[in-house]
């Protein structure tokens, strides 16, 4: 696939410096969002840290519930009431979104970060066209841009994510599943943002589908060397797309590592337990699940919130909640099995 979009001036001249190309361009510390509800105060996500370096691409797995697109929501600061973002900082190239205001922030949107949401099928407006809806995003960042300009820059997103030009004039009642959500990314990438969350892509797509689309994630991060956040369940995508992969429990980050490393040998007990949980062609037929269910945020048990099932729990997982240990390579794993090797 031919990519025709052209990185900012600033992104390629960093792209040509080695150092530029080490430093991280998004750095999340202590993001934490609570939602005040009825029956009590739910921690949703409780002082998540990683950081992410251009051209990397992180896969971020857990249960149903674990905090997943809560993360990304707060990152692009979009949580409703109840919820709440308590505190923490989103750095995204020296720039902390948390610290603008409500006009920076919407133009940090699409321009610094943009998100690709999980169902395509509800996200575009029925009864606009493809085209308007992608030049009333271009105006409302680039107010000064002729309308030739920003219909060129519309059509090149289109061509960029293996769309027809002819995509421009048509309905989003005109187009596949798949086309909707190739759509969505070429908005997504409209203005070269540094970070691309993208949250369940593939959820609802045949699995030939779903090939093309992450291909299609794959091959525009390339061209615009962004971050790519994909959230997700199914674990063979990560493994084929994903540079990094992080692990979810109930509002926390247990474990980060290289996604070799997750699939090889894999640290918490919980990483351990999603992996063992994957069908094999060794055990054919038989299902390995997790014991036990996802604890409620409401009532997080004391300590470590697994421990209740957890094959390796201690006396101490019960009554003392563990922070992160940075194993060797840098691995983060939030386990009391690895206190001594910090």
């Amino acid at each position: 696939m031919d990519v025709t979009l052209a990185p900012p001036r600033d992104r390629r001249k960093a792209m040509t410096q080695p150092a530029a190309a080490t430093a991280p361009v998004l750095d999340v510390r202590n993001l934490a969002v609570t939602y005040y509800t009825d029956s009590g105060r739910a921690r949703a996500l409780d002082d998540v840290s990683f950081t992410l370096k251009a051209g990397e691409k992180l896969g971020m797995v857990g249960e149903s519930g674990s905090g997943k697109s809560t993360l990304a929501l707060a990152m692009m600061r979009m949580i409703k009431p109840p919820g709440r973002i308590e505190g923490g900082q989103v750095i995204i190239a020296g720039a902390d979104l948390m610290a603008l205001d409500a006009e920076g922030m919407r133009q940090a949107r699409l321009s610094r970060i943009a998100y690709i949401p999980q169902g395509a099928m509800n996200s575009l407006n029925p009864v606009m066209r493809i085209g308007a809806q992608m030049v009333d995003a271009v105006k409302s960042h680039l107010p000064g841009e002729s309308r030739a300009a920003i219909e060129a820059r519309c059509k090149r997103a289109l061509q960029s994510v293996d769309l027809d030009v002819g995509v421009y004039r048509m309905y989003a009642h005109e187009l596949s599943g798949g086309m909707k959500q190739r759509v969505c990314i070429a908005i997504g990438i409209l203005l070269d943002p540094h970070v691309v969350i993208a949250d369940e892509p593939t959820s609802a797509l045949d699995v030939v589908t779903q090939r093309q689309v992450m291909e299609t994630i794959d091959n525009v991060q390339k061209a615009i060397n962004a971050a790519v956040i994909l959230i997700g369940h199914d674990m063979g995508l990560m493994a084929q797309f994903v540079d990094k992969v992080a692990v979810m429990y109930a509002g926390r980050l247990v474990e980060v590592s290289t996604v070799r490393e997750m699939f090889t040998d894999p640290k918490h007990p919980y990483s351990q337990a999603l992996i063992e949980s994957l069908p094999s062609l060794d055990n054919k037929g038989v299902f390995r699940g997790i014991p036990g269910l996802a604890p409620s945020l409401l009532r997080l048990p004391g300590g470590c919130a697994f421990h209740p099932r957890c094959g390796k729990a201690m006396a101490v997982c019960s009554t003392i909640r563990p922070e992160q240990c940075l194993l060797a390579g840098g691995r983060g794993v939030t386990c009391h099995l690895y206190d001594g090797d910090a």
